[in-house]
């Protein structure tokens, strides 16, 4: 038998907002997702059941993407960084663009405002990779110019801060 659930407002786990408790797992997560629920239990001050709790409704909600191992571009030989800026003909989410994605070197795509369309995150081997990775982008539909800024060194890469929220980002001027 099938119930009728079409007018029925959903509730539960999933629409509860991340709180601050969500937030200091979410950043010892972020620092490091290899450990038990028993060791992150320890370390936010809840039990285990608490804390898998919550990382299943977090992931339910789609806060928690995905769990990936962080890889390291220089020890997989792979050196040279680069943002690329991208005017195209049009603007927003065509195919062409959409495509850019499944470059490998493509680690991020960014539609952004300003002097510019697109800013492409990559990473590859050495200038000469860099050379055909520009051809291959030239040969894409509506590509029109590129300008690339290429890292000479990395101060900081890392992911989204769950600590930080707006109210900590106002007060901050305070002290």
């Amino acid at each position: 038998m099938t119930k009728e659930t079409d007018n029925v407002r959903q509730t539960g786990a999933k629409s509860r907002p991340v709180d601050a408790m969500d937030r200091k797992i979410l950043g010892k997560l972020a620092e490091d997702a290899t450990g038990s629920y028993a060791e992150l239990a320890r370390e936010v001050g809840l039990s285990a059941p608490a804390v898998h709790e919550r990382v299943k409704r977090m992931r339910a909600a789609g806060v928690i993407k995905r769990t990936v191992a962080e890889l390291d571009g220089p020890a997989l030989g792979k050196n040279f960084l680069a943002f690329i800026h991208v005017e195209s003909s049009g603007w927003g989410k065509t195919q062409e663009i959409i495509e850019l994605a499944d470059l490998p070197e493509v680690e991020e795509i960014h539609a952004v405002t300003g002097d510019t369309g697109l800013i492409l995150k990559v990473r590859m081997e050495n200038a000469r990779a860099m050379e055909g990775f520009l051809w291959r982008l030239y040969d894409k539909t509506g590509v029109q110019s590129t300008r690339t800024y290429v890292a000479l060194s990395t101060h900081v890469e890392r992911g989204v801060q769950p600590t930080i929220t707006a109210e900590l980002s106002e007060g901050d001027h305070l002290k």
